[in-house]
């Protein structure tokens, strides 16, 4: 079976990249500093610094090798030439919820990048999947278990962030 594709934009494949690069570059030493320190300090069986600094780099090996996971089987998506006639990853998204009257904006992003306190929503989320392919215009109901929602796509366009 093929591993899942991470589907990424630009900006999202950089900032893992970044992130990867802190934890292997900086981090790494910073923790086995810490270690070395701790381990000046005697006796390891009651030290909790050592055992908080070996925690720590047991945190920092598992997201290096998360990353580079995700980084190993990446698509990315160009948003420059996202089609912006119908809903797609890379792209944000106007919509209305119909029910409160709402107006709600989105960017439109693989599930490794969501993150809706900042507007971006997985294509693979409920609200995502029911807006992919949607085009201007369109109403799509997502079905919750509090029941459906309905949301008219108001606009699409290129992200650019």
């Amino acid at each position: 079976m093929e591993a899942k594709k991470n589907i990424l934009t630009y900006s999202g494949v950089k900032a893992y990249e970044d992130e990867l690069e802190e934890l292997k570059v900086v981090r790494r030493k910073e923790v086995a500093q810490k270690i070395k320190e701790a381990r000046e300090l005697g006796d390891l069986s009651e030290n909790a610094e050592y055992d908080a600094a070996k925690d720590e780099q047991r945190d920092i090996e598992a997201r290096i090798e998360e990353l580079e996971k995700i980084l190993k089987n990446v698509e990315v998506v160009d948003e420059d030439e996202v089609d912006t006639t119908v809903v797609s990853v890379g792209c944000r998204v106007k919509i209305k919820d119909l029910e409160y009257n709402e107006e709600l904006e989105y960017k439109i992003v693989g599930s490794s990048e969501a993150d809706s306190l900042k507007g971006k929503i997985s294509n693979e989320s409920p609200v995502g999947r029911a807006l992919i392919g949607a085009k201007k215009g369109k109403t799509v109901t997502v079905s919750t278990d509090g029941g459906d929602i309905k949301y008219k796509v108001l606009a699409i366009d290129k992200s650019n962030d």
